[in-house]
């Protein structure tokens, strides 16, 4: 049964039911078919898309400005420079500003609170790139991802290694939305938000599914389907660029961890991958790893969130 998306905002993963995110999947892997067979799909045809960036980025900005010129729209890049917020106005007022003149609003930025903002202020669908507390579109991507691979998601067991950061939330959210296990493994100290885990601790209970927030990354890794980890250090934390390298160093995802998940598991890392560091090249380049599926598979899923939010 289709579910009417109009008009919603995609601040947290947790925002989505269990029929919103099987029906991005859907459409995905339809406007994916499209694509690849050279099949227009003009679905935004006329809509704006506003991307308001304060943070670099490679593919959130790639593959945002590359769909929504797919989908037979246009994207408005906003670097930290191009709006008043620097002059301090307020978010309320630009937001509403904003929604005048724009069919949606993309936001990559550090404040968590700037996106609740944006969609509490304005009257037009506002999407969460990214922020210092979690990261929605990178895990729709990933668990798309392994939709594809696997065939099914319910009953998989998924292992996070690192830093329990944006990345580590909303995986927490969308593994616990989709009835898969989690486990996720931290130095002592950089365990993941307690609300957060909280909340995937209730939504792992609708399915009988486990959520493992443990300091043994062994434990977290083994009879694991998939081994996720991300970069120790995310902008704005360079300060603690060596505290944290000393902290993580045996967090290190290499061939003698991952040789205690299952042989067919799968290796994802949402990028940019700081090799030698949280993860080896013998992993990364290795048959098991999906990196690029996952990383490609970012521009499908946004163009299925955006035709269907805006």
């Amino acid at each position: 049964m289709s579910v009417n998306m109009k008009g919603k905002s995609l601040v947290s993963l947790n925002d989505l039911s269990l029929e919103e995110i099987w029906q991005i999947f859907e459409l995905s892997g339809s406007l994916k078919e499209k694509l690849k067979a050279n099949e227009p799909h003009p679905l935004l045809q006329g809509k704006t898309l506003g991307m308001i960036f304060t943070k670099p980025s490679t593919r959130t900005r790639v593959s945002f400005e590359v769909g929504i010129y797919q989908l037979g729209g246009y994207a408005l890049f906003l670097g930290p420079k191009d709006l008043q917020l620097s002059r301090e106005e307020s978010i309320a007022d630009t937001s509403r500003v904003l929604s005048r003149y724009l069919d949606g609003i993309l936001i990559r930025t550090f404040s968590h609170k700037d996106v609740v903002d944006f969609a509490t202020f304005g009257s037009i669908p506002v999407i969460n790139g990214l922020t210092d507390l979690m990261h929605p579109c990178q895990i729709l991507a990933d668990l798309f991802t392994i939709f594809e691979k696997k065939r099914k998601l319910r009953g998989l067991k998924l292992a996070y290694v690192g830093d329990g950061n944006n990345v580590a939330h909303s995986l927490l959210h969308g593994c616990s939305k989709v009835g898969m296990h989690i486990s996720v493994a931290t130095p002592k100290g950089y365990e993941p938000a307690k609300e957060i885990v909280q909340e995937a601790v209730e939504n792992a209970k609708q399915f009988g599914t486990e959520v493992l927030i443990t300091n043994d990354y062994y434990s977290a890794v083994k009879d694991a389907d998939i081994v996720y980890t991300d970069t120790w250090t995310s902008m704005g934390q360079e300060e603690e660029e060596k505290e944290r390298a000393d902290a993580m160093k045996v967090y290190q995802v290499n061939n003698v961890l991952v040789s205690h998940a299952k042989d067919d598991y799968f290796f994802m890392h949402c990028l940019p991958a700081h090799r030698g560091q949280e993860v080896l090249d013998e992993v990364a380049d290795s048959p098991n790893s999906v990196i690029f599926d996952e990383a490609e598979n970012r521009l499908h899923v946004q163009k299925a969130i955006m035709a269907l939010i805006m």
